[in-house]
């Protein structure tokens, strides 16, 4: 697959995503939340496992119904909160994820964080606060469960970035959403009788979980093998960007002047967490081309800095990667 048409089918996945913000909320308006979300991955896992199922091993499939888990809290928390809050504000809060996993990952795997992450956060705190109209302790219940699905989703994205390679990536893909139907079913009963879907959910079961889940899944395993992970994240920050124009296509949801400077700077904080680690990767590889000679006598030594055994000292192991490529 070319880089360009991945990207572009990345944008696709995005696009669904967000439609799918206003499809649900009207959804589980109508039929309940622990139903939708059962039927849905279970539509999703038949379908992945039809194409990936037959890398399927043991070890996969502990594993993804493992980190399903975390999925699923963030769909469960997401879904409820679509009955309570807006779908444009439950696209752009739910975008934090994007923020929020670097953070993740360094509370659980003490991955280094750039300080732009921690300026990311405060932006994206404020933001949230303009959109809502609340303080971040005045959160209605909605958007308190929303922050919660991109703390899920965030910690989903940092635990899955530690394990993929570990496994194919259709198979860990395919396990996922079994484990997250699996889940689903066994809460149901527990939670809400069990109903056939109306007729007018089939169409929104249908879409969530051949389209937003199983082809969605597929398409970002494999627009991964041939795109970084800066650019998928990037690409991915669409998701509510398209979330607010369904919501004001489809459901007629409008912004006020304040929550749509909130919405940019939910934007811009999700933007900035992402470049700003690229840029200071290349000004700091830069700055160590940009060394001068070391000039030795007697038995040779290395004489640039690029020789050195301590040029790798100077630099992260993104950096050195980079080199190699260059």
């Amino acid at each position: 697959m070319k880089p360009w048409l991945a990207t572009l089918l990345l944008i696709g996945v995005t696009a669904v995503w967000g439609w799918t913000f206003v499809v649900v909320g009207s959804a589980v308006a109508v039929y309940g939340v622990m139903g939708f979300l059962a039927i849905r991955f279970l539509i999703a896992g038949a379908a992945t496992a039809a194409v990936w199922g037959r890398h399927m091993t043991r070890r996969t499939l502990c594993a993804g119904a493992a980190i399903g888990l975390i999925l699923a809290v963030g769909y469960l928390l997401q879904t409820w909160a679509l009955k309570t809050t807006t779908a444009t504000n439950a696209g752009l809060i739910t975008g934090l994820f994007v923020v929020l996993a670097p953070i993740i990952d360094r509370l659980i795997y003490g991955a280094r964080l750039h300080p732009s992450a921690w300026v990311a956060v405060g932006l994206s705190l404020i933001g949230m606060t303009l959109l809502t109209g609340r303080l971040p302790t005045q959160l209605a219940l909605g958007e308190v469960m929303v922050f919660g699905c991109a703390l899920a989703f965030g910690t989903h994205i940092a635990v899955l970035s530690h394990h993929s390679s570990r496994h194919e990536p259709g198979a860990l893909a395919t396990a996922q959403m079994i484990g997250l139907g699996v889940i689903f079913v066994v809460l149901w009963p527990l939670t809400e009788e069990i109903v056939a879907p109306p007729k007018e959910v089939w169409f929104a079961l249908g879409l969530t979980g051949l389209v937003a889940s199983a082809l969605a899944y597929t398409i970002q395993t494999n627009a991964q093998r041939v795109l970084s992970t800066v650019r998928t994240a990037v690409v991915l920050t669409l998701e509510p960007v398209f979330a607010g124009f369904f919501g004001f296509l489809l459901a007629g949801e409008r912004l006020g002047p304040s929550q749509v400077l909130g919405a940019a700077l939910i934007f811009g904080a999700v933007l900035m967490s992402e470049f700003a680690p690229l840029v200071g990767r290349r000004l700091r590889r830069q700055k160590a081309i940009e060394q001068p000679t070391m000039v030795t006598f007697g038995p040779r030594k290395p004489q640039t800095l690029h020789e050195s055994k301590d040029f790798t000292e100077h630099l992260e192991i993104d950096d050195i990667e980079s080199l190699r490529r260059d």
